[in-house]
């Protein structure tokens, strides 16, 4: 039986009295690259934060490599968050010495290699970055840990094609690759050539937990035309 990297049980999480999240079950283990996928306003960022410990007020129990959320499971994730948020007065060379600090599996070296494929200069500060430049310099971040699980929220949303190519392949040539990789995404034809397995969430629950290959022979169609179809108006 494979180990279990990611194990979520009955999770339920509202705001006020709305249900985001619905009795959510999932068992995700290593070397695997999934898809978590849904339209906005399905759950995806939310599932996500109760994972990484930024939402706590929730039903049900979440365990990461072992370890109920809190220190020891946030020291196994690396994240990065559909949003900006590292410091202008922040440069590669600070967030370094900050990384070096807070997690036993930062890679300096992965992260100055990074900086420069992506042709970002350490010590330029963040305020100085176009917005292009701060999603590389989060990127390289994130992609500086040898953690045992990499979280990706929305990272291609919002970019042109092209870019989304270079995120991608990116991400595919630096993260531990025994590790398990989720990215979470309405766009799925941009990844689907990439994913072991997928997760599609409809009104903040699991509608399916597949392997790829599998829900391509069982619907004879594409992922991307799975979805299309399940969450067409």
């Amino acid at each position: 039986m494979e180990k279990s990297y990611l194990s979520i049980q009955n999770v339920t999480k509202h705001y006020g009295s709305f249900p985001v999240l619905r009795n959510v079950n999932l068992e995700l283990s290593g070397g695997k690259i999934l898809g978590l996928c849904g339209p906005n306003g399905a759950g995806k960022t939310t599932l996500i934060k109760t994972i990484v410990g930024l939402l706590r007020d929730y039903e049900g129990s979440i365990s990461v490599m072992g370890n109920p959320v809190g220190a020891e499971s946030k020291a196994s994730i690396s994240y990065l968050p559909d949003v900006e948020y590292i410091n202008g007065n922040l440069n590669g060379i600070k967030a370094a010495n900050i990384y070096r600090d807070l997690y036993k599996d930062f890679d300096e070296n992965i992260l100055m290699e990074l900086f420069d494929k992506l042709n970002l200069e350490p010590t330029m500060f963040v305020s100085k970055m176009s917005k292009g430049m701060r999603e590389k310099f989060q990127l390289a971040l994130c992609l500086s840990r040898r953690a045992d699980i990499y979280i990706f929220d929305e990272p291609i949303a919002g970019v042109d094609p092209a870019s989304r190519d270079s995120i991608i392949d990116t991400i595919l040539s630096n993260y531990t690759k025994d590790a398990l990789l989720i990215i979470s995404t309405h766009l799925i034809a941009d990844i689907e050539p990439v994913l072991d397995e997928v997760v599609f969430l409809k009104d903040g629950e699991v509608y399916l937990h597949e392997n790829c290959d599998d829900l391509r022979e069982q619907y004879n169609a594409s992922v991307n035309d799975v979805f299309r179809e399940v969450f067409k108006w």
